[in-house]
């Protein structure tokens, strides 16, 4: 595998792999996707599991090196939009479908997983969402929407219980989404490239695409060292903005978050957590962590409109981390990272199609592993069989996020909401 200056966890412990080679001089394909992150891969394998056999993936670096390989690693359903939201916007009948596809895309990832033999220390043992505050109303009012309105049950973990499982006196109360799981994102990501390249998706890393036209009735994509003539093409890029099509790149910001590792903490560890579930708290500006299989503790949070060093990200989480862990003082942080991901004014992905052969899926806004995986069955059954369900995110399109300025507005709206998150827990004392 090439070697890289990415100094996040995922990169140090990833799947040795032979790189693929750039593309170069002329070439050929039915489909081409441009991005080797989750939707675009999960895109390509959907394609190649639908007998599409021309298809070619080009990659700016290397597969999984924006936010597909750099995330916290829980798969579970939903989206960035809220779950009320989504109801009062399109109806019962029709977020329950989108919301439907998500919970399917948890199940495809554990299917390909096993049926790809994907190395990627899946855990399926679960989420914990623990009350931040002392209001149990928040819990059990979003218990009672998701059994009501989605058909979906999370169990209620008391207080005891909750600290059984997590020793930290910051919490109260505490739902378990039994239907979800964690796993090594980055060797996901290499397994799902591995398991497309092994039924004949052509994958070319270090070729980012310099431009894309139209030519004649096919489309033409020109990187450093090829040019590539398709009949149809993907922009899967997210945060990494590739610079194509202006109105499908302006219509995300790109959005940095941050994550760090400690060192290995050996028996430390059962000290913090008596489960190997994944944790996220009720917050709007969260923490979430999980137990990794060398016994470090894995931690993230915060989003910004910019990316900080190591130095910084392991400064900021790491008073986050004492905060709900101070038996953790003396732990060394072995690795700190940031990276970039997409959202969409709208809070929901983006996945569409301008009816000449050019499609795009983006803006998964920290909610990927699942909507990506249900992204890419939808482009390659719109490709491969001529189906329409993708037309579901119809009422999602691509809105400006009026940069430099949308930069701004999001970061006032998370300095707010951070702020009230403060007020609360002042209040509740």
């Amino acid at each position: 595998m090439m070697p890289s200056s990415d100094p996040s966890y995922y990169r140090a412990t990833a799947t040795s792999y032979a790189p693929y080679a750039p593309l170069q001089g002329s070439a050929q394909a039915h489909v081409a996707i441009v991005g080797g992150g989750y939707a675009g891969l999960n895109t390509a394998l959907g394609l190649a599991e639908r007998g599409v056999r021309d298809v070619v993936l080009l990659e700016r670096e290397q597969v999984g090196f924006g936010a597909s390989g750099r995330n916290g690693g829980f798969v579970f359903a939903g989206y960035s939009l809220g779950e009320q939201a989504l109801l009062d916007q399109l109806g019962e009948q029709r977020a329950r479908a989108l919301f439907k596809l998500t919970v399917e895309g948890v199940h495809r990832i554990r299917e390909r997983v096993a049926k790809y033999a994907i190395s990627c220390d899946a855990v399926d043992e679960g989420v914990i969402w623990a009350n931040w505050f002392r209001d149990p109303r928040i819990l059990r009012e979003r218990q009672q929407l998701l059994a009501e309105r989605y058909g979906v049950q999370w169990e209620w973990l008391a207080q005891a219980e909750l600290r059984r499982r997590v020793h930290s006196d910051r919490y109260s109360d505490g739902l378990f989404e039994r239907d979800a799981l964690h796993l090594h994102p980055l060797n996901y990501a290499i397994g799902l490239a591995a398991a497309a390249s092994g039924q004949g998706v052509r994958i070319h890393e270090r070729s980012g695409v310099r431009s894309l036209r139209r030519d004649g009735l096919r489309w033409r994509i020109e990187t450093a060292q090829g040019v590539l003539h398709a009949d149809q093409v993907v922009l899967a890029c997210g945060g990494y903005l590739a610079g194509l099509q202006k109105r499908i790149d302006r219509a995300i910001l790109p959005i940095a978050t941050y994550v760090m590792a400690t060192e290995p903490l050996g028996e430390r560890l059962a000290g913090c957590l008596r489960t190997r579930s994944a944790i996220y708290d009720t917050r709007f500006a969260f923490d979430y962590y999980r137990p990794l299989p060398d016994t470090r503790l894995l931690w993230g949070g915060r989003i910004s409109i910019r990316n900080r060093s190591p130095r910084a990200v392991q400064r900021l989480l790491r008073r986050d981390l004492l905060r709900v862990f101070p038996q953790l003082e003396d732990a060394r942080i072995d690795y700190a990272w940031s990276g970039l991901m997409s959202y969409a004014r709208h809070q929901m992905p983006q996945i569409g199609g301008s009816g000449d052969g050019l499609w795009w899926a983006q803006a998964f806004g920290g909610h990927g592993l699942s909507s990506t995986c249900a992204a890419g069955e939808l482009l390659a059954a719109a490709i491969a069989e001529n189906d329409d369900g993708w037309k579901q995110f119809a009422d999602y399109k691509l809105p400006s996020t009026h940069r430099p300025a949308g930069y701004l507005a999001a970061q006032a709206s998370y300095w707010r909401a951070e702020f009230n998150d403060w007020l609360k827990t002042r209040v509740e004392g």
